[in-house]
């Protein structure tokens, strides 16, 4: 039986302005959860927004306090960044990638979504002609909200039926032969469907992506949080899969929002490898009228202009918290495997109760455990299980949304709490009772 009647949903609907359910941004679908909530006291389970739900890497805002007292806040810092930040950067991606980028190349950002919004900027103006960003789906929705924005074109692809480097590759030059694609985006691990490019896949993107001159932006908001992988030991293998190793065409996005969970302070890395900093581009000259270095001009032409650099403070945090991992100091592999633990139960629970899991496999292993999951329910499509399951009290969103074409809706483990779990059982018992599969 619903929790919550088709009236009230559709109140909550219109009180927020939102025009669908079914197809809703994450921020739509908090804002009818929370309504839902407060107008009559009915916990939601809350699989919408991916907030981190772990406490705040205390070593970070200790750093911070130092900072402050120390004075750094009546002072600009320098766009391109603190040294010491640089310096840890540099250091954290030898340590856990074992990938050498100079401090030069790391420039803090608030947060991914500004590194990203100036990368497009950057990629698409570099070279005449190259002006459009392909995304390998699904993927987090922001980043094409900022391309509309922007008035830069796209394409994408869903990765679901390409998966495997033959598969992949064949699909990519599908694409890059047309000649216009810029950059490459896609997060790994994946948001939403938390797969994991495999090194052979890796491989074909770094390859075709010197081949046909294009920029990958690699998304590593869930660094090392690929739990099946003993991953995260400073200077030791296996190393983070990156493909780094295959092209110098590259800007790894590194964030402290979910491994430090350090969301509230937007600090964030876009570390551009050393070749792609240094190469001249005669467009970029022109438009900006500089000397047309790629790192530069992004970095003081472009970042500049969004947020007149990085807050000093959080620079001094986040700098603390990538020495102390290198020094061992700080485990965050550990720190956030509780994520893997919720991930575990909630698929678990949804799976007893005629769910399946939607992306359910990398090439060669079933897909791991962490922040994200995604699921299905026969009979029904994404769009209509993300409004259905409104009704049972459990928000999500659908995989529509983020450029998937497979059936299904994003669940996020971050704001999972012990005492939700049985409540979980019960409305997917209920939820199961009232959708009888044929």
């Amino acid at each position: 039986m619903r929790l919550f009647s088709e009236e009230l949903v559709a109140e909550a609907c219109r009180a927020n302005k939102i025009a669908d359910l079914s197809t809703a941004t994450i921020g739509e679908i908090l804002l009818a959860a929370q309504y839902l909530e407060q107008k009559t006291g009915i916990p939601f389970v809350r699989m919408d927004q991916g907030s981190p739900g772990l406490p705040v890497n205390r070593f970070g805002v200790e750093a911070e306090k130092r900072a402050l007292d120390a004075g750094v806040g009546s002072q600009y810092p320098a766009a391109a960044g603190v040294a010491e930040l640089k310096e840890a950067a540099s250091e954290f991606v030898r340590a856990f990638i074992d990938v050498e980028i100079s401090p030069r190349g790391c420039i803090p950002t608030t947060g991914s979504t500004t590194a990203s919004f100036g990368a497009f900027i950057a990629c698409t103006q570099r070279i005449p002609g190259k002006d459009k960003v392909l995304f390998i789906d699904p993927g987090f929705p922001i980043m094409k909200s900022q391309l509309r924005i922007l008035g830069i074109g796209w394409r994408g692809f869903d990765i679901y039926p390409y998966r495997g480097a033959e598969k992949l590759r064949a699909r990519l030059e599908e694409e890059l032969a047309a000649g216009d694609i810029a950059a490459i985006l896609y997060a790994n691990p994946n948001n939403p469907a938390w797969i994991c490019l495999e090194e052979e896949e890796l491989q074909v993107i770094g390859e075709l992506a010197t081949r046909y001159d294009v920029v990958v932006m690699e998304d590593l908001a869930y660094f090392c949080m690929d739990y099946r992988r003993d991953l995260g030991r400073p200077y030791e293998p296996p190393f983070l899969p990156t493909v780094a190793r295959y092209t110098d065409n590259y800007i790894l996005m590194l964030s402290a929002s979910k491994i430090f969970s350090y969301a509230g302070q937007r600090i964030a890395l876009c570390c551009i490898g050393d070749r792609l900093f240094d190469r001249q581009y005669p467009a970029l000259a022109a438009r900006y009228q500089d000397a047309g270095v790629f790192g530069v001009t992004l970095t003081a032409s472009i970042l500049y202009m969004i947020t007149s650099g990085c807050t000093a403070t959080t620079q001094y945090g986040y700098a603390e918290m990538l020495r102390l991992s290198c020094e061992g100091r700080i485990d965050f592999v550990e720190d956030t495997r509780e994520y893997e633990r919720r991930a575990a139960r909630m698929k678990e629970i949804f799976c007893r109760h005629g769910f399946t899991v939607v992306y359910d496999r990398d090439v060669t292993r079933p897909v791991g455990d962490g922040f994200f999951f995604t699921v299905g329910y026969e009979g029904l499509s994404g769009d209509e299980l993300v409004v259905e399951l409104m009704h049972y009290g459990v928000s999500s969103i659908s995989l529509s949304t983020t450029g998937s074409l497979q059936q299904g809706v994003r669940g996020c483990t971050s704001r999972m709490r012990e005492e939700l779990y049985p409540v979980l059982e019960e409305r997917m018992a209920e939820f199961e009772r009232d959708h009888p599969k044929k």
